[in-house]
Order: C-alpha cells, then structure tokens, then sequence
C-alpha cells in the first residue's frame, strides 16, 4: 500500500470527483457500446432504458433483462411461498443470526426521536406531523457479493417509519439470502429485475410492478445513473458512489487490526477506497506489511489489490488535528477513530456518514449488527447528507392554525410584504382580513 504525505493526497487519493464528471473505465465504455452501438455513453445508455420503460413497460423489462443480464424467463414476480422456502431451508445458525441483526437494527432505529410537535407560542397553533410515505421501492445489489444484510439495513427503518407497502428489486436470479431476509422482514413483493430498468420500473410502474413514492439503496453506475435522471420524478435517498472507509490512527493503534478493517472495506469492489490517516510512520509501515501478508489469506485478493491501486493509501500528517482537517475535507462514509481519545478526535469533524470510535467499533459490525443502517453517504455527500434513517420514510407537513387576532396582528406584516413583491391579490386576502370587523 503506497504511502503518502499530505500534500501528495490532496491531490490523489483525498481528491474528490463529481459523479458527472467521473472518467468510465475502458471496460465500461466497451461493454457499454457493445449493448447500445458505438459512441453511446452510460448516461445516454440509461437514457434509453429509462424512457423504454416508461414507454413499453413489462415489454422493456422483459428485453432488457434478456440482452443485460441473460434471463430469458417472463417471470418478474417472485412468489411469496418461495420466500418462506428459502428462509425455511437456511441453518438454524444463520437464521439467529439475521434475527439478531434484525431486533439491533429495529431497536436503534425506534430509538430516533420523531414525533409530531404543535405550539401556541407563536399564538394560534403551529406545528409539525410527521406521515409515513406510503410505498417505497428497495433496491438490492446482487453482483459477485449479494447483500442481503442491505436489505435489512434499508426495510427496518422503512417499517419504523410506518411505510405501508415495500417493494423489493433485485437482479434476476437472486441468492436465496436475499429472498430469505425478504421472508423474515415482511415485504409485500419482490421484483427480480436489475439495473436502470429496475429503477425505471418501480418510478413508473408497469402491468406488474407497482409505482412507488421513493426508491432507497445503492447498485452499481447504472442504477446511480438512473437515479441521478429520475430526480423529480421520484424521491431518492442519495447518488452512492462506490464504498469508503477512512482510518485515523496513532501509536495506540493495532496495526493487524487496522489493516484488517481496511482489508474488510477493499474487498466490497475495485473502486472501493481503504484511507488510513496516520501520525506514526512506523504504524504506516506496519500496517501496510500487514496489508500485504493478511491480504494472501483472503478469496477476493485480486478486487482488494485493485482497489488498493485505485483508490487506496497511508497519509502521514504532522497531527491529529491536520488529520482531522483532512478528514472533515473529504467526508468520509465511514470514519474510524483508531485513536487513544477517539471522542476528543471526533469532537473536531463534522462529515462523516458514521463514526467508528476506537479499535471495538470497527466498521464491519456496523455493516452488519451494530443498529446503524450501513446505507450511509458516499463521494463526499457526508458534507450534506445522512445515513438511512426513519426519516428518509416519513414527509414532514407544516400546521397552520392561526387564531382571528394572531390573524389580524400578521395581516397588516403581510400586506406590507405583498406589495413590496408587487402581488396585489396576496395584499389583497391580507387586508381583507386586517379590515375584518
């Protein structure tokens, strides 16, 4: 793992790029013109899938599921009872597994204070009410890595919130955990269909796939494309690029356990990106010998090599506070304090999607068990944006209900206000009631 100073990241690993301006790769490119004809880009790509959809519905998922992903089966539905087989057929070992992993991450997410709020200080009554959104779509990766534990992640806080109807899509064929974890949350219908299409899909709704009020969950460039074109039509979460973790560690640190923990993250994808931030070039070394002699142990050795020549690295900084500027700079998706006072560190940064704070709260148990939801921001967004959470499902509606004097006492501010905007017909209704007798 190549080691750097600070100014040398700034300019490589730390560098953020925006989605639209991210170079494809050449593979990207080639199979992409193999699919659409030369010169198409991903983003015309989804385009045309997008638009074939909402025009042909089942039809265009049934041709692009064929020609993208090989199925040639009409079946989009899968059924109800063949979730109730999977489930049924996983060892007993993991089905208390996931129902562990499910009872943390309900539990957490009822804990997150959201509750419908009316005051009279403002004279009448103001407020707010929270409303579950009523039908979501989750999409599902499957790909070399299927993660079922993102299902959970993304139906708990729906069903918290209240969400009435949920809606899966994932690639066709998908892993029996997948449909078993669908068993074991209770969702209303599972879609096997992947990609843009998948996405197109559950925006416009087709004979078969019902039409959803907000779709959640990353997936690969097409899906974020698809996404990224269908903002307004539908609600979304966020655009995820691919997954990060960020490490800043000192001299207490484990450099085994440190070097695991960004093993753990290079193996999601090629350009998954591993960062350690360190102030101790000796911890640098050790962890990167580390890196190299664990990483021969590992099945996905070739994806972890690649995203470590993509996207990962070891910065040393002068301090903890310039690792802390670095930090919050780059708004990691997940953020491990392997530090002595972790907290003190993170009292310093605002972006992140998650803080790990010390060598206990490593990241993979919030992918899986900790409560958190590991659909977190990625790409920088941690400087804007959430995790998933309850109130990525509930719409927030302001209450009005003014009485008659707080009414006249306001109307006369309104009247003033309306005329500076030259809206007469606003004026007007104001002084209607300000001359009320």
């Amino acid at each position: 793992m190549k080691i750097y100073n600070a100014a040398e990241a700034k300019q490589t690993i730390l560098k953020r790029k925006a989605l639209n301006r991210i170079e494809y790769s050449p593979l990207t490119i080639q199979r992409t013109e193999e699919f659409f004809g030369k010169g198409v880009t991903p983003p015309q790509a989804v385009e045309i899938i997008l638009r074939s959809v909402e025009e042909d519905g089942d039809r265009a998922i049934f041709k692009w599921s064929k020609k993208l992903d090989h199925y040639e089966n009409d079946q989009i539905v899968i059924p109800i009872p063949k979730l109730k087989t999977a489930w049924d057929q996983l060892p007993s070992h993991i089905q208390e597994a996931m129902q562990s992993a499910a009872s943390r991450i309900r539990t957490f997410h009822e804990l997150q204070p959201v509750n419908d709020w009316i005051s009279e200080e403002l004279g009448g009554k103001l407020g707010q009410r929270f409303s579950p959104i009523e039908r979501i779509g989750v999409y599902v990766p499957g790909g070399t890595a299927p993660l079922p534990s993102s299902l959970l992640m993304s139906v708990i806080p729906a069903q918290v919130a209240g969400v009435k109807q949920i809606f899966i899509a994932t690639p066709p064929e998908p892993a029996p955990s997948i449909l078993a974890v669908a068993h074991l949350c209770g969702v209303d219908e599972i879609y096997q269909i992947g990609g843009a299409q998948a996405i197109a899909a559950l925006a416009f709704g087709t004979d078969t796939v019902t039409r959803v009020d907000k779709i959640v969950g990353a997936g690969n460039l097409f899906v974020t494309l698809a996404k990224q074109q269908l903002f307004g039509v539908v609600g979304l979460d966020g655009l995820a690029g691919p997954t990060e973790t960020m490490v800043i560690a000192d001299q207490s640190a484990n450099p085994a356990w440190v070097a695991a923990d960004l093993l753990a993250q290079a193996e999601h994808d090629v350009q998954a990106s591993a960062i350690l931030l360190t102030t101790d070039p000796e911890l640098a070394s050790a962890v990167a010998e580390q890196i190299d002699s664990q990483m021969d142990l590992l099945s996905r050795k070739e994806i972890i090599l690649a995203s470590i020549e993509n996207a990962g690295g070891i910065v040393l900084v002068e301090s903890l506070d310039q690792a802390a500027e670095l930090a919050n700079a780059y708004g990691a998706e997940h953020l491990c304090l392997s530090v002595k006072n972790p907290e003190d560190l993170m009292s310093k940064i605002n972006n992140a999607g998650g803080f790990f704070l010390g060598d206990y709260s490593f990241e993979v148990l919030g992918d899986y068990v900790a409560g958190s939801s590991h659909v977190m921001p990625t790409g920088g967004t941690a400087l804007f944006a959430s995790p998933l959470n309850v109130l990525d499902f509930v719409k927030i509606s302001s209450v009005i209900a003014l009485d008659r004097q707080t009414a006249k006492q306001l109307s006369a501010t309104a009247v003033e206000l309306a005329e500076l905007e030259n809206l007469t017909a606003h004026a007007a209704a104001a002084r209607a009631r300000l001359e009320a007798k």
